[in-house]
């Protein structure tokens, strides 16, 4: 278990259409496609909850009650389960009943992910609090968010996670020019959003994990539409950079980017081979389609 934090909230931004997964995110929330046998989201809370964050707010959107019903409890599911002797599923079930603290609230308008953290204020308050984005999913028993909270703890300042990419891959992100304090720790001196790769300040990333004091709340509400014309985190986070120290922990493992198909696709291949009821299978045939195919 880590150590307890002064942060005890999490948010989850989950109002994202899910343009890039169409058709099956016309009807089925992005956040709900499945990762093996768990959705995406499942794994986002679970992370929090392992790093002692039980208090989660899910923002959401129009069609996005699939959401709320997963970790809802389903008793006519359960007594099911009951009736046809199936009970060695129950205890899965009845955990995510039990999981965390889970509120809900909608954005009605999807405005960009400045907007979606920005209505969290009300039941932030005045306290730090951890944002994790559903589109990046961690397999590292919460090793990377708990650091963060850590060192939120000891400076008493905001802690962006950050990961070394390809200035191909960086002209989609947000990226970060650091002073480097320690072998993952960093002293954060800007952040840009989208930035060309030639004016790339480096090559790291911002990525899908955040440690905030409350004060991006008041650097949210000073920003303007930014790239794509949306209210963009990353530029609130700049602002705050003026006034107060922002820093940096350097990760390079755990992280599966499933916003991207090909993310995805890793992810299901690579955590379902880790599992004893399905890898070793699943290894077999891997084996064999690459020799029935010629892969080299």
């Amino acid at each position: 278990m880590p150590a307890m934090s002064t942060v005890t909230k999490a948010v989850i931004p989950a109002a994202g259409r899910g343009t890039r997964f169409l058709p099956v995110t016309k009807s089925l929330p992005k956040e709900m496609l499945p990762v093996v046998d768990k959705p995406s989201i499942q794994y986002v809370v679970e992370e929090a909850v392992e790093a002692g964050l039980t208090d989660i707010l899910i923002i959401t959107a129009r069609g996005k009650h699939a959401i709320e019903d997963h970790f809802d409890q389903n008793v006519d599911l359960e007594l099911f389960l009951e009736q046809r002797d199936k009970h060695s599923q129950l205890p899965a079930l009845r955990a995510l009943d039990d999981m965390a603290n889970i509120h809900y609230i909608r954005q009605s308008e999807q405005l960009g992910l400045g907007h979606a953290v920005g209505m969290a204020r009300e039941h932030v308050g005045d306290e730090p609090f951890a944002v994790l984005l559903g589109d990046d999913i961690m397999v590292d028993d919460a090793k990377l968010l708990s650091s963060m909270l850590e060192a939120h703890d000891r400076e008493q300042a905001s802690v962006l996670a950050l990961l070394e990419v390809t200035l191909a891959e960086i002209v989609s992100l947000g990226c970060a020019e650091i002073d480097l304090l320690g072998d993952s720790i960093a002293r954060v001196r800007s952040v840009v959003e989208k930035p060309k790769a030639e004016e790339a300040p480096s090559n790291l990333a911002v990525i899908g994990r955040y440690v905030f004091t409350p004060e991006i709340f008041e650097a949210l509400d000073r920003i303007e539409p930014g790239v794509g014309g949306e209210l963009q985190l990353t530029d609130a986070i700049a602002l705050v950079l003026r006034s107060s120290p922002v820093f940096g922990r350097i990760f390079t493992e755990g992280r599966y980017d499933i916003g991207k198909k090909l993310g995805f696709l890793q992810a299901n291949i690579e955590l379902a081979l880790a599992r004893p009821d399905v890898g070793p299978e699943l290894t077999a045939y891997l084996r064999t389609l690459v020799q029935t195919r010629g892969i080299a």
